[in-house]
């Protein structure tokens, strides 16, 4: 690896973040198996060659909880990006990207609690939990906080509708 990285040459990894929603309204949030801090987060993960964004989100869902049981019933209007701490760099994707460039889905859960499994084949996290969305912030690491205060602004009015019993 180089000496010195020039982070704000480096492109962003383009992704999905999915916000599943149960029929309470809660949101499904994970804490992160790769570390000792107390990192939660929403299901999220990278789009590969020749995917579209909606099926990359279906993917990751499955890969990430383990079960495939939500429709998309929302998209973000842009794509929201976050940047990776400068220690983070030259670590995560073997240093090739500064951060993610993201696409959220909202997205209606279908299943019931023994239908999520998150000892997959590559599990991320070790524990899970359903969480109310104006909660949700105050759990993910520091760095992508600004992230998913966007998300939650964003997805507010639907989050709103799915609490009453509507949509």
């Amino acid at each position: 690896m180089t000496k010195h990285l020039d982070i704000a040459s480096l492109p962003y990894r383009h992704g999905v973040g999915l916000v599943v929603f149960n029929p309470q309204g809660l949101v499904f949030a994970a804490k992160r198996i790769d570390t000792q801090a107390e990192a939660w987060q929403m299901p999220q993960g990278g789009i590969d060659d020749g995917e579209t964004p909606e099926i990359a989100a279906l993917r990751e869902l499955e890969e990430e909880i383990g079960t495939n049981k939500a429709e998309i019933i929302a998209a973000s209007a842009d794509w929201l990006t976050y940047d990776l701490p400068t220690e983070l760099v030259g670590k995560v994707w073997k240093g090739r990207y500064r951060g993610q460039k993201q696409k959220w889905f909202a997205l209606r859960f279908t299943g019931s609690d023994s239908d999520i499994n998150i000892h997959t084949a590559h599990p991320e996290f070790d524990e899970w939990r359903w969480v109310r969305f104006d909660e949700l912030v105050e759990l993910i690491v520091p760095f992508k906080r600004n992230l998913y205060r966007a998300v939650v602004a964003e997805f507010t009015p639907l989050a709103r509708r799915l609490e009453g019993g509507t949509t």
